[in-house]
């Protein structure tokens, strides 16, 4: 008879327990805070109280339509390694807010292959084209005279209409350049003309404006350092109302010296006391004269055997 009892006992223990759990579980349970109406009422009486601090909204950022468009001149011409370097270029680029290139052509008509290039490059890009007159390719003369003047007169066309302001930095990127993304963020805030140096240059690994107490006060260059403005080519940004004020600047053919047409451009549009030292007052080089190296086609066929044509 105990046993019997006792195996009841058993049986029924585990039920009361649960149920003596569920009931100190509700009791202790807390009532739930009414919710707020969506939306919350707005305007004056404080029964909406504060947002909390997870729900605040993040501090606004600056929007990318009130950074100031970089345009970028670039002239090509037609080469093995010409997609390269354009490949290499537009993946720096894409990188940049607010970036416009201008691709020029040295040729008498668009070529399909930068025609293609263009379209997918995945960027905002204007593709003109002007030849370089035959008298002008000796070796020892000035090159892509033509192409970045062409670039400048489409960006003077572009804007002569728009109402100012109209904050832009115009730069000259040649595509056989390297360039960091640094060098970005410090010419888009030039005033009139930036300057800063540049790597793998004039025979030395690098030159440079020399700065003192920010101003400009020399050159540290490898060639002719009496030039009015010893620099290179990709050591200079300018600022598009400076590029509009001056609308009769342009690179020279007649008269410009090799290795003169960035003094003879600058002296138009600006003073060496007016140069605005950029790159940690030209003591960071953000841009590399690259050059890819020639290539070895000493074992292409004079004529096309492979059985598919594949653009290189």
């Amino acid at each position: 008879m105990k046993s019997l009892l006792f195996s009841r006992f058993l049986l029924l223990l585990p039920w009361v327990l649960i149920v003596i759990i569920v009931l100190d579980i509700d009791s202790s349970r807390a009532p739930l805070p009414a919710l707020a109406p969506r939306g919350g009422g707005g305007g004056g009486g404080g029964s909406g109280g504060a947002r909390p601090a997870a729900a605040r909204a993040p501090a606004p950022r600056r929007p990318e339509a009130a950074l100031p468009t970089i345009y970028a001149i670039t002239p090509t011409y037609s080469r093995p390694v010409q997609k390269a370097e354009l490949t290499r270029l537009a993946n720096t680029f894409r990188q940049v807010a607010r970036l416009h290139w201008i691709l020029v052509e040295d040729a008498a008509a668009r070529s399909e292959l930068v025609s293609r290039f263009v379209e997918g490059a995945g960027l905002p890009c204007t593709h003109l084209h002007v030849p370089t007159p035959r008298r002008y390719k000796r070796p020892g003369l000035p090159r892509a005279t033509e192409q970045r003047n062409a670039g400048l007169a489409w960006l003077r066309q572009r804007h002569q209409h728009l109402p100012p302001p109209q904050p832009g930095v115009l730069f000259f990127a040649d595509d056989d350049n390297t360039y960091s993304l640094e060098l970005f963020q410090e010419m888009r805030t030039t005033r009139k003309v930036s300057v800063w140096p540049v790597g793998l240059v004039g025979g030395r690994r690098y030159e440079r404006p020399v700065v003192e107490n920010g101003k400009v006060v020399g050159w540290y260059t490898g060639w002719r350092a009496d030039r009015p403005f010893a620099i290179d080519m990709a050591g200079f940004a300018v600022s598009l109302q400076v590029i509009l004020s001056h609308p009769k600047a342009v690179f020279k053919r007649r008269g410009s010296q090799p290795g003169m047409q960035e003094s003879d451009f600058l002296k138009q549009i600006t003073t060496v006391e007016e140069l605005e030292p950029k790159a940690n007052n030209c003591t960071k080089v953000l841009v590399w004269h690259t050059r890819t190296e020639k290539v070895n086609l000493a074992n292409e066929p004079k004529y096309h055997l492979d059985t598919v044509s594949i653009e290189v």
